[in-house]
C-alpha cells in the first residue's frame, strides 16, 4: 500500500507513557493520516549528556505499547545511525521511503518551539515537512523565538497546524523518578511497559 499522509513522531520515549500515546492517537485522527510512525532517538542532540535507557529497550517498550494499534508503527531508523540523530536526516530518510508526493508531518511538543532555532537545518526542515505542534499543559508556545529564523510564511503554517490534542500532564522525567523511588506507575504507562521496566530493572539508579 502506498501511503500519502504520514505523521512522524520522534522523541526520547524514555520511557513511553500514556501521554505520548494519547497525543499520537489524537494527532493521527485530527490529521487523518494513513499512519503515524514513532521514532525513538538513539542520541537526541539536546540530551547527549543525560542518562537514558538503551535504544533497544526504548524500542521494545514502544512496540509493546503500540502492539494493539494498527495506526501506530515503530521505526528503528535511528538505532544504528552514528552520532546525534537529527530530525532533518530522519525526515529525508522517510522521504526516500514514501516518495516525493507523500505529505510528511513532524510532530513537536509546544514546549519545544523555543528550541527550534537550534535544530539542524531548521529552515530546510520547515520546507521539507509540515511541522505540527501538540500544546503542553501550562506552557505557552513561544512563537517570537522563531522570528528571524523561519520566514513569516513558515511560521504562519506552523500556527495553522497547532493541534487540539489532549494536554496530559505526564512526563518521562517524573516517570523515571517514580520508578527510582519504587512508586507505582501503572496509571502512567501501559501494563506491558510497566512489566518490561520491572523485568529489566530499568531506571532504578
Amino acid at each position: 500500500m502506498a501511503y500519502s499522509k504520514i505523521l512522524l513522531f520522534g522523541g526520547s520515549f524514555d520511557p513511553v507513557h500514556n501521554g505520548h500515546l494519547a497525543i499520537a492517537r489524537a494527532a493521527t485522527n485530527l490529521l487523518a493520516v494513513d499512519k503515524t510512525i514513532l521514532i525513538p532517538a538513539a542520541q537526541p542532540p539536546h540530551k547527549l549528556n543525560q542518562t537514558r535507557a538503551p535504544i533497544q529497550h526504548r524500542l521494545e517498550m514502544l512496540r509493546l505499547a503500540t502492539a494493539d494499534d494498527d495506526c501506530l508503527e515503530v521505526s528503528d531508523c535511528e538505532a544504528d545511525r552514528p552520532g546525534p540523530g537529527y530530525t532533518i536526516d530522519t525526515v529525508r530518510h522517510f522521504r526516500g521511503i514514501f516518495g516525493s508526493v507523500a505529505l510528511l508531518y513532524w510532530l513537536v511538543g509546544g514546549d519545544s518551539i523555543k528550541d527550534l532555532p537550534t535544530w539542524k537545518d531548521i529552515v530546510q526542515l520547515a520546507d521539507e515537512c509540515i511541522l505540527v505542534t501538540a500544546p503542553r499543559p501550562d506552557c505557552p508556545i513561544d512563537w517570537p523565538a522563531l522570528q528571524g529564523v523561519l520566514s513569516e510564511e513558515q511560521i504562519l503554517l506552523m500556527k495553522i497546524y497547532v493541534l487540539d490534542t489532549p494536554q496530559i500532564d505526564i512526563s518521562a522525567t517524573d516517570l523515571r523518578r517514580r520508578i527510582a523511588q519504587n512508586l507505582p506507575i501503572d496509571h502512567l504507562t501501559p501494563p506491558a511497559v510497566t512489566d518490561y521496566i520491572h523485568t529489566h530493572d530499568l531506571y532504578r539508579s
